[in-house]
């Protein structure tokens, strides 16, 4: 009898004291809150949306996919980021809107759409700004470009890194064109902007605003003597079948840009800012190298394909350079400084 009472006093002390321990351990860390939840309530599960209006294999959406798989990485898998592309949420321009008052999340934008409403975003479109790839880098990786994803901050919009697009260069179907004589009269198709219609001009060319679809149709009847963009869209729409000679001119380098919806932003803890932040940085070194690697396989099939490739001389650079200075006045006269300090950059 005793040996059993001894036996259930025993019991009863060790579970007192596994519930002791019990206790200890849900309250451990922070006082009122259980360890069990402690985590779930201080970091919550976010399923967020981004937006890209470029089909699934362009370097943009592989950037985007690579960014939203490294922050569910970095975050254990709270935070989940789902890419929608094809223009599925939208023009830029909408999706810009939808970004500014938190229906969209994140988003791939060119600084093309974004000058609509900086107007100080055009001095990152103005023709032959920078040198070459490697100073477009240097500037936007560095003080400057940071001062430009400042600048949208009032918008409602937050920057997280740059984006490449590569360089744009003139195609056309009539000629090589190795100096600036050769651009004289020729028709060149441009987008709605009247700051390329304006350098097409410069150049002594006529600018022709056209729809993008219409391009190739009108090169192949002869309405247009020419086009420009970057190599995979010289590829992709099929216009090197009708304008077979591409000058290397590299007119142009519009970025694109990484931004999250400020409204969004304002929902996260300053931890999770990092983590993203740090993402969107990585994703944009990866989305590099695919732009880079696209670029370099397209040129090669195209030169095989019967292109013609012209790179113009140093001196014919600088003619080119010198006669498109009257587009910085008229879109940029007020930004002079900021151009000033990118052509300084070495």
């Amino acid at each position: 009898m005793d040996k059993q009472i001894a036996k259930r006093a025993a019991l009863i002390v060790f579970a007192m004291a596994a519930a002791c321990f019990f206790i200890f351990l849900l309250k451990s860390g922070n006082p009122g809150k259980t360890l069990f939840f402690r985590d779930r309530k201080e970091a919550p599960e976010y399923v967020l949306s981004y937006a890209d209006n470029q089909p699934e294999d362009y370097p943009t959406v592989q950037g985007a996919r690579k960014f939203a798989e490294l922050v569910q990485e970095k975050t254990s898998g709270r935070i989940k980021i789902n890419v929608f592309a094809g223009g599925e949420m939208g023009s830029e321009n909408e999706v810009v809107e939808q970004l500014q008052y938190g229906g969209i999340d994140f988003a791939r934008v060119s600084v093309m759409i974004l000058a609509e409403i900086k107007p100080k975003f055009n001095v990152l479109q103005l023709p032959y700004l920078y040198r070459d790839e490697k100073h477009m880098w240097k500037v936007l990786d560095g003080e400057i470009g940071e001062e430009f994803k400042d600048d949208l901050k009032e918008s409602d919009l937050v920057a997280l890194s740059w984006y490449d697009a590569g360089a744009r260069h003139f195609y056309n179907s009539s000629r090589p064109v190795k100096r600036i004589e050769d651009m004289k009269k020729m028709r060149i198709r441009v987008a709605n902007s009247d700051m390329m219609s304006a350098m097409v001009e410069a150049l002594g060319a006529r600018a022709v605003p056209m729809a993008y679809s219409e391009v190739y149709a009108a090169l192949e009847t002869s309405t247009i003597d020419g086009a420009e963009n970057n190599w995979p869209s010289y590829e992709t729409m099929g216009h090197y079948e009708v304008a077979k000679y591409i000058t290397l001119d590299a007119h142009t380098r519009i970025p694109e840009m990484q931004l999250a919806s400020q409204a969004t932003w304002e929902k996260l803890s300053d931890a999770d800012r990092k983590i993203i932040t740090a993402c969107a940085e990585e994703s944009a070194r990866y989305e590099r190298r695919l732009w880079e690697i696209r670029e370099e396989n397209v040129r090669q099939r195209l030169i095989k394909a019967g292109c013609i490739v012209t790179e113009l001389s140093s001196s014919e650079q600088v003619r080119f350079r010198a006669a498109v200075m009257t587009v910085y006045q008229m879109y940029c006269s007020e930004y002079i400084d900021v151009v000033n300090r990118i052509a300084q950059i070495r």
